[in-house]
């Protein structure tokens, strides 16, 4: 196993002030931009490059990032908007904070090289709220530079380009992250989901077509266009092109962020974050941040880290976020902690997620606390089919997929904690072995 980690995508990580424009432009950036500037790139050529380098979304619904490019109506004699999703709120999701704090002018370039395509003349960089600290001055601070070397504004070095960047820094509500409660929380409205139809390529910020991407789909850009989309996709399988940023927690030796190809085998992404902790055995492995289906060591140590793989195996790549568990984890204990949060998550708007994910937790606690029964495990796994597909966004799917799953492939936990009033298995496991 051999993987060298040269951050194609994202290559000023680990460079000293890797977030100035001095250091990015010794990395070959802005080049892909200087090239539109030039008139060398048409809108509909970058589209093209796009879709054919296989980038998908990175946010969790992994769309082909091209062809959502391709829905905006960028003829259209009305504003269009690009908005970007840097609302990164997926429990063990780390990596979007990371490019805003150590590469910001990756996104600043592609989020231009993306606007330029689309026709979109205004951008917003939706930043969660609780990024105030560093990312959001670094990204304030790489705006201010790429103004004053005049790579964005009104009619850009005389070309007729015109492009402006505005950040916006929301309240640290989850449910912003999906796209169109995004958009009313940028309105300045409840961060609650719209109905779809219609869709924000029609009817989206403040009424008019908008693109909403996410902060690493962004990011990938440049270097797509810099080195062609044949370049990007032969670094992932088929349907999987390019790297990602995977955030490695749990227990896990050397947690962190890793740009790796899409594709990599589960067992090889374990190696190079030193292995489970302490040297125990893996129990299950949670893909792609909190809302996708858990898999149990057994079944992830034959998977890739890619969209078809993970499907195959019943989860889903999400947004990259690999949490990792080992032996000593109760499964009931794990699965209220992600209940509780999806119950104080959801902005109430939908019955069955405002309730549903409320019965979810407390069911949950009553069996932790020893007052379980057996038909708990049942109702668990009602209530969260009831909760799936009836919502307006993913949030309740996102509250139903780890229940259903846990109770899929550890459903014997549940059972174990309800007939021994409260006592898992792990801790009596634990008491045997001492």
């Amino acid at each position: 196993m051999a993987y060298e980690q040269n951050l194609v995508c994202f290559n000023t990580f680990g460079a000293e002030e890797s977030w100035t424009l001095a250091t990015y432009e010794k990395h070959d950036g802005y080049k892909a931009w200087r090239k539109v500037l030039a008139g060398v790139l048409t809108p509909e050529q970058i589209i093209e490059e796009v879709k054919a380098s296989g980038l998908r979304g990175r946010g969790g619904a992994g769309f082909p990032t091209g062809l959502k490019w391709s829905f905006m109506p960028r003829n259209a004699a009305v504003q269009k908007y690009l908005v970007w999703n840097s609302d990164e709120s997926e429990p063990g999701t780390c990596h979007d904070r990371d490019v805003l704090r150590y590469n910001p002018h990756a996104l600043v370039e592609g989020m231009a090289i993306a606007a330029y395509a689309m026709g979109a003349t205004v951008a917003y960089n939706y930043i969660r709220g609780e990024f105030i600290d560093e990312p959001v001055p670094r990204f304030e601070a790489a705006l201010k530079e790429a103004y004053a070397a005049g790579l964005l504004g009104k009619d850009i070095q005389g070309t007729g380009i015109d492009v402006d960047l505005y950040t916006f820094v929301g309240a640290g509500a989850y449910i912003c992250g999906e796209e169109t409660a995004l958009l009313e929380s940028l309105e300045g409205k409840q961060g609650k989901p719209r109905f779809k139809p219609p869709f924000p390529a029609g009817f989206g910020s403040y009424g008019k077509p908008t693109t909403i991407n996410n902060t690493q789909s962004l990011a990938s850009v440049p270097a797509i266009i810099r080195n062609g989309a044949a370049w990007f996709a032969g670094l992932g399988p088929e349907g999987s092109g390019g790297t990602a940023l995977f955030s490695v927690s749990g227990h896990i030796e050397k947690p962190g962020n890793y740009e790796l190809p899409m594709g990599i085998p589960f067992k090889d992404l374990l190696e190079l974050c030193g292995g489970v902790l302490g040297g125990r055995r893996l129990k299950a492995v949670i893909p792609g941040g909190s809302s996708v289906p858990v898999v149990p060591a057994e079944i992830i140590m034959e998977c890739t880290m890619d969209y078809n793989s993970l499907q195959k195996a019943g989860s889903s790549f999400g947004t990259g976020a690999v949490m990792v568990m080992d032996e000593t984890t109760c499964m009931v204990r794990t699965l209220r902690r992600i209940s509780r949060f999806y119950m104080a998550e959801s902005c109430g708007q939908c019955t069955p997620c405002r309730e549903g994910t409320g019965w979810l937790y407390r069911m949950l606690s009553r069996i932790i606390d020893g007052r379980g029964q057996t038909e708990d495990v049942a109702k668990l796994l009602a209530v969260a089919n009831k909760i799936e597909g009836h919502t307006i966004c993913a949030l309740g799917d996102a509250a139903a997929w780890p229940v259903q799953s846990f109770l899929k492939h550890f459903g014997h936990e549940f059972e174990y904690m309800i007939r021994h009033h409260g006592r898992s298995i792990i801790d009596d496991r634990t008491e045997v072995a001492a």
